[in-house]
């Protein structure tokens, strides 16, 4: 599976991370009005939708070989990179009719970040003792 993810980092990784990172800013840039009211949270909007960023993310800096230390530490960058996003995208909500910064919702940002990085871990894991196993 390790492998097959390597072998394809581009059509399964990047390209999905690069289409979702601009995916989630136009949502966040939609002013209120134009938005659909859901039966759900949006602190469990803003959960999911940087739990799903921050796998991509995560995956990116362990695939990638042009950076060793983003290789080296990849939950410690996308940690940093994924909260730094969560606070810019809050301040850029206050630029947009109907939306406002809550540090609410950057938490539920963090909290979605950090829980992306611990399924990454938990994946790996899996997948490297199965592959220890196996030899």
């Amino acid at each position: 599976m390790l492998e097959y993810l390597r072998k394809y980092k581009i059509y399964l990784i990047y390209l999905p991370l690069g289409l979702y990172w601009i995916a989630l800013f136009i949502a966040t840039s939609i002013p209120t009005e134009y938005i659909p009211a859901v039966g759900v949270s949006d602190k469990l909007n803003h959960f999911f939708a940087y739990l799903i960023l921050s796998v991509l993310l995560n995956l990116t800096f362990i695939f990638q070989e042009k950076v060793t230390l983003l290789r080296e530490f990849p939950a410690m960058f996308t940690l940093l990179f994924g909260s730094v996003y969560g606070i810019f995208d809050e301040l850029h909500q206050m630029l947009i009719p109907g939306r406002h910064a809550e540090i609410l919702d950057w938490i539920a940002d963090f909290i979605g970040v950090i829980t992306g990085v611990l399924i990454v871990k938990l994946f790996l894991l899996r997948f490297n003792n199965k592959k220890l196993k196996n030899s």
